[in-house]
């Protein structure tokens, strides 16, 4: 069974209990100045298992259900036995690494809360575009056909404009440093990825 499978199950069974018990929402949700004053390091990771309501959760686990066996098969691929380790490090590094800039900005600030997986699942679908940058996205939950880089250059530069501007209660610069973390951390672990990404790149275009 794939790993991204197993998170979704837990995810869900997590979020909808969530819903229902304040406590529990209370307790795993992201707040820097708890992190921060409370010594309570499992926000880091925990407000990824939450999330805000029945919408919110829905469109995070479809996009985790379309892109997470993909990238768990090339990890295999490439990394052998260890590709089941990495894409665990890959899916709970992009949650915690991704709301690092908005600890920093908000641990003086008790009323600054987050949830939601989306920075983790940044991170995974980002992994997909420096493996393969001309992969269809068709195929996984999309109406229509482009390159899976496209898409990765059209929401970078649209999650950075948004988390600059600051409105509204998506967090979008944890979407962009997950992506960012996806494609850093793949390429880490095989460093020829960042050499066959550009190669693509130069071929596509030039």
């Amino acid at each position: 069974m794939f790993i991204s499978l197993i998170i979704i199950i837990i995810t869900t069974i997590v979020s909808i209990i969530a819903f229902y018990d304040r406590r529990l929402f209370d307790a795993l949700k992201f707040n820097a100045a708890h992190i921060h004053s409370g010594n309570e390091q499992w926000r880091f990771i925990s407000y990824a298992l939450l999330h805000a309501d029945w919408i919110h959760l829905f469109i995070n686990m479809y996009v985790l259900y379309g892109f997470g066996p993909v990238i768990e098969n090339h990890y295999r691929f490439i990394f052998g036995t260890k590709g089941v380790f990495y894409f665990i490090l890959l899916y709970v590094g992009g949650a915690a690494l991704s709301v690092i800039p908005a600890y920093g900005r908000n641990k003086e600030n008790p009323f600054y809360n987050a949830v939601g997986a989306s920075g983790a699942i940044s991170s995974v679908v980002f992994a997909i575009i420096i493996i393969n940058p001309f992969a269809s996205l068709s195929l996984i939950f999309l109406p229509i056909s482009f390159p899976a880089v496209l898409f990765g250059m059209v929401y970078l530069v649209y999650s950075y404009i948004m988390a600059r501007k600051g409105d509204g209660p998506i967090g979008h610069d944890t979407h962009f440093w997950g992506g960012i973390f996806g494609m850093a951390f793949t390429g880490a672990l095989k460093p020829s990825l960042f050499i066959s990404f550009a190669n693509n790149i130069i071929q596509y275009f030039f």
